[in-house]
């Protein structure tokens, strides 16, 4: 209803192809518990999520479909603040990344505030919607699933269908890159 969807059936995030996304169904489920009760209780831990932050666009965006990039940075200043992490911590960052044209390039420069000016290298960014397409209230379990599992496996993921950057986004400025292929995550840098 927002003209968002893909008419090509690709979902080419942060790509200049970007038409909007494969719409796609799914669920998925994750049990939160306190990591001192986990441990108690013997369970596995596949990954321990250290800080956290919602947020909304609220009064800094256009409209209901156009998001802000400074509503974007603030949410990740907080989390990160949450998460007692710098932008230097960070590696790998799972995107919203919905192959719109208007979309990508708010959510770039947002990391951008962020991660530009940070001492390291640029982050890695993926959107799980390159893999299975929009999947609605799920895409953000989904996107959380996909990060659990590459933390597991010490890997950073491929960013599917994806060739060059959208000309809206300049990624060396902006410090990211879209991981192309499947990258080991180093032993030194946290996960």
């Amino acid at each position: 209803e927002f003209g968002a969807t893909s008419p090509s059936g690709h979902t080419y995030a942060f790509d200049g192809r970007a038409d909007g996304y494969v719409r796609s169904e799914g669920g998925g489920l994750v049990l939160l518990k306190p990591l001192r009760a986990a441990v108690d209780d013997g369970n596995r831990i596949r990954a321990i999520i250290r800080g956290s932050a919602a947020g909304n666009a609220g009064h800094s965006a256009a409209g209901q479909t156009v998001p802000s990039a400074s509503g974007q940075a603030d949410v990740i200043r907080s989390a990160l603040s949450s998460a007692r992490l710098s932008n230097n911590d960070i590696h790998y960052i799972e995107a919203h990344g919905t192959g719109t044209e208007i979309g990508d390039p708010v959510e770039a420069r947002a990391l951008g505030e962020i991660f530009a000016v940070r001492q390291r290298g640029p982050v890695s960014v993926g959107s799980v919607k390159t893999n299975i397409g929009h999947a609605g209230g799920a895409a953000g379990i989904a996107g959380l699933l996909k990060t659990v599992l590459a933390i597991e496996n010490a890997v950073i993921p491929p960013s599917l269908n994806y060739a060059s950057a959208n000309p809206e986004i300049d990624l060396k400025n902006l410090g990211l890159r879209v991981n192309t292929t499947l990258t080991p995550w180093p032993e030194s840098a946290p996960r």
